[in-house]
């Protein structure tokens, strides 16, 4: 794997990467406004409070754009071919790859439930999205 894609942890992300190392989906809530917002940063993005905190999530998402990346990068072939753009449960974007499902747009369908999964990067752990089992209740790991 490139060191390139190996993610860095700053102060704000390190609770965001340790929850991903748990295999825990970690963003902010702001306790002001109450929402949920991502990416990491010390203050809400919609009231501007500071009052804000880490929260565990569901890891529920449906998908809200993709492309399928035909051309890897050197280093890169490795990683899933499908970039997305997922809408958390909890309101957030988030940007992503969609692991097991063949890149075919005929597999990807706008708004499909989608679960969080993690894989490695270097040494750190990534969230990646799954498709949602059709059985399961809870939709996390």
């Amino acid at each position: 794997m490139s060191d390139f894609l190996t993610p860095k942890a700053t102060p704000e992300t390190a609770p965001f990467w340790a929850g991903a190392a748990e295999g825990v989906l970690r963003i902010q809530q702001c306790d002001a406004c109450g929402r949920h917002y991502f990416y990491p940063r010390r203050f809400c993005r919609y009231c501007h409070s500071t009052d804000v905190r880490w929260t565990t999530v569901s890891g529920r998402a449906r998908l809200d754009s993709y492309t399928i990346n035909h051309r890897p990068l050197r280093g890169t072939e490795s990683l899933s071919p499908v970039i997305a753009l997922v809408q958390l449960e909890e309101g957030p974007r988030m940007l992503t790859n969609i692991v097991g499902v063949e890149p075919d747009p005929a597999n990807l369908v706008l708004d499909m439930p989608l679960t969080v999964d993690f894989e490695p990067r270097g040494d750190m752990t990534v969230p990646v999205f799954r498709p949602a089992s059709t059985g399961s209740a809870e939709g996390t790991r």
